[in-house]
């Protein structure tokens, strides 16, 4: 395991892994932690030439990281950057993207001010209960037949029905939902697709509009009815483009982290042994699978808005500015042995940069880290001696692609309970089904 992140210390090879890392190459999507280490060692602050044709500057070690993930020089503004925002995401409709993500003080102020409140420690710690109800629900159905795909029939169910739950979006409206965001994912970073994305932003743009507006007129006890009746109230275009990345970049981040932490502990069993002997570990072994494999790889859009000196490298007014978290997590000079999986290693709480850092620390990270612990807790409780159905495939499963932004699974085979005969595998369902299934509390 330790030869993972053995990394060439030959020019032609560091020239080769800028190649491959500028252009997302499969490879590298699937096992990036050699590059990050040579990366680290050798070009700390690194132009790359990416698709898209935008100079970008990649930053590795971690004490940059916390830095840049904080300074002002480095604005995730959208519309200070316009064109350059559209030549990397082909967005159509700004009036989504428009949102407290992607946007500066003092106008990230306003929207996080009013957002938070739905992610406070104690209203999230007031969803324990539901929350374990609905992944114990999920979980006595995936044991129906034993061998599954974790990822469509519970890493992504769970998050969804929390989400939903949360805006208060209701049963008979979650498959639609969840398939146009689907298409969005899909969609987002191939050309060819730009007319499904298209015809899916403006389906998701009008929908969420719609929740509002029956929100507004039936009032309850959801997130949403709270936003709405907050003083000094957002506005409907914010109120969309707030669901919006709630959604997006809520369900999918946990989502991966789920899948993340269930191959990392099965593919280490002296781990997962001390979180069945011990569940009191759950909670801080959820810390360090975030800093070890963390399903945000690198941040999300930035650039710099002038001349920015770095390592005796300089990034260039306008350049884009990729953060890698994956990378700083596992920085040596900063944790000692990185690329050790350790469930009790201590202390990592505001250190691991697994959910940001600064202004745009995340949001929802109490929320996140609450449905991982439940997750694991109750996977663990349910099924004890569940295993990998084939170890050998994990390494294909990566999530491939052009941008390192999500680090997750596509698939994670699963043998529920090795004792039981294998028998016929039924197809597994996608997530919009098994969200309907989920009965919404009342």
């Amino acid at each position: 395991m330790a030869q993972e992140n053995a990394a060439p210390d030959d020019a032609g090879g560091l020239r080769d892994i800028v190649s491959a890392v500028s252009r997302g190459a499969p490879e590298f999507r699937s096992c990036p932690h050699p590059a990050y280490a040579a990366l680290r060692e050798q070009a700390p602050v690194c132009p790359l030439t990416p698709p898209h044709g935008i100079g970008t500057y990649l930053i590795t070690r971690y004490d940059d990281a916390r830095d840049a993930l904080s300074d002002p020089r480095f604005s995730k503004d959208m519309h200070g950057a316009l064109d350059t925002y559209h030549a990397v995401y082909g967005s159509f409709f700004d009036a989504l993207d428009d949102n407290v993500l992607f946007s500066d003080p003092p106008r990230h102020t306003r929207l996080r001010r009013s957002l938070r409140g739905a992610f406070t420690p104690r209203r999230v710690e007031e969803m324990r209960p539901r929350i374990t109800e609905i992944a114990e629900k999920l979980l006595r159905e995936c044991g129906q037949a034993n061998e599954v795909d974790l990822m469509p029939t519970f890493a992504f169910p769970l998050p969804i029905a929390v989400l939903c739950e949360l805006m208060g979006i209701p049963p008979g409206d979650r498959p639609e939902i969840l398939s146009q965001f689907g298409v969005v994912t899909r969609s987002r970073f191939d050309p060819s697709k730009s007319a499904e994305l298209h015809a899916a932003e403006e389906w998701l743009q009008n929908r969420l509009g719609q929740l509002i507006a029956h929100t507004r007129a039936h009032p309850s006890d959801s997130f949403l009815s709270d936003l709405i009746r907050a003083e000094g109230a957002l506005d409907d275009a914010d109120l969309i483009s707030s669901l919006w990345v709630i959604f997006f970049a809520g369900h999918k981040t946990t989502a991966f982290q789920i899948g993340n932490s269930v191959l990392h502990l099965l593919l280490r069993p002296d781990q997962l042994d001390r979180l069945r002997e011990d569940p009191a570990l759950i909670p801080g072994a959820v810390e360090e699978i975030v800093r070890f494999e963390g399903s945000v790889e690198t941040s999300t859009f930035r650039y710099a808005v002038e001349d920015v000196e770095l390592r005796g490298t300089v990034i260039p007014e306008g350049s884009l500015v990729q953060i890698a978290i994956s990378s700083a997590n596992r920085d040596p000079a900063k944790f000692d042995s990185p690329d050790v999986l350790d469930v009790t290693r201590e202390g990592l709480q505001g250190t691991h940069l697994g959910f940001g850092h600064g202004t745009h620390y995340c949001l929802g990270a109490p929320l996140a880290r609450l449905e991982l612990e439940v997750a694991l807790s109750c996977l663990l409780r349910d099924f004890p001696d569940m295993r990998l159905a084939d170890p050998r495939a994990s390494e294909a499963a990566w999530l491939k692609g052009p941008v390192a932004a999500f680090r997750g699974l596509e698939r994670l085979p699963l043998v529920l309970d090795p004792s039981r005969p294998a028998g016929n595998r039924p197809p597994a369902p996608d997530a919009a089904p098994a969200l309907a299934s989920v009965t919404p509390r009342t």
